[in-house]
């Protein structure tokens, strides 16, 4: 076998990402191994590190999620009107997981002020920061922090995630294609939305026009998996068409003028 290094190299030039669990387990070794390797292949510049995995150097700047605070201000008003539409979704007394992204901040925000009961569940510190401001039990999901999104991912995240079933999870992406699914750039913490979107009742992705259309590093969930897309109004009429004859139902928000 060609030397652990040139392993890891040759893995990322095929599928782009990978977490230390997995390339352990191929090369049958200890995670703390395969660590090593990474760290000193990070330090040469030839791959670089995410929470619980690598991913390859030279991938575009578009594949890669950028930090938080980047986000933030992108594409707000269709945001914030997709999570008024989101909002309609969830009774008193639901069951639901949230995930870390600006869109489902903007929900997290809603919520802790119009509804109480809730359960809500996220790997996310910053819905945990938020939903305290409101009358609902919170859940943490803890793993390794990634402090790019402010998350928590890894193995032991995923051990937890999959002690939990909720009526709802409420996710979003980096980069949709209608006909096929959802991709994200994130190793560790995207697992955690497979994981939560096997143990929903249903599924909601919400979606802003600007993913449409585009890959990331790795699918994630399938289309098949989403019942409800709440997206918005700037949206294609032929991606909204194609997305009805694949999901369940279909929302689309009005953007408010400015």
């Amino acid at each position: 076998m060609k030397d652990r290094s040139q392993f890891i190299l040759d893995l990322l030039e095929h599928q782009g990402t990978a977490s230390y669990e997995d390339i352990a387990k191929m090369l049958k070794v200890s995670n703390m191994t395969i660590r090593r390797e990474c760290d000193a292949l990070a330090h040469s510049e030839k791959i670089i590190k995410t929470v619980g995995g690598i991913q390859r150097a030279d991938a575009p700047a578009y594949l890669h999620e950028g930090p938080v605070d980047d986000r933030l201000s992108i594409n707000h008003a269709e945001k914030q009107a997709i999570a008024r539409e989101s909002l309609e979704l969830i009774g008193e007394h639901h069951t639901i997981y949230i995930d870390g992204s600006t869109t489902c901040l903007e929900l997290a925000k809603l919520l802790a002020r119009e509804r109480s009961g809730l359960t809500v569940v996220t790997n996310s510190a910053m819905i945990c920061l938020e939903m305290s401001r409101g009358r609902n039990t919170i859940i943490g999901i803890g793993g390794e922090f990634d402090q790019e999104s402010l998350s928590f991912g890894g193995s032991q995240a995923a051990l937890c995630a999959k002690t939990f079933f909720v009526d709802l999870a409420i996710v979003s992406t980096k980069a949709f294609l209608p006909a096929d699914g959802t991709y994200e750039s994130l190793v560790a913490t995207f697992r955690i939305k497979q994981i939560m979107a096997e143990q929903c009742s249903k599924l909601v992705l919400l979606v802003d026009h600007t993913k449409f259309g585009k890959r990331s590093l790795s699918k994630v969930l399938d289309i098949s998996q989403i019942h409800h897309v709440v997206t918005d109004d700037k949206t294609s009429k032929s991606d909204i068409t194609l997305l009805e004859g694949r999901v369940h139902k279909v929302t689309v928000a009005t953007i408010a003028e400015r």
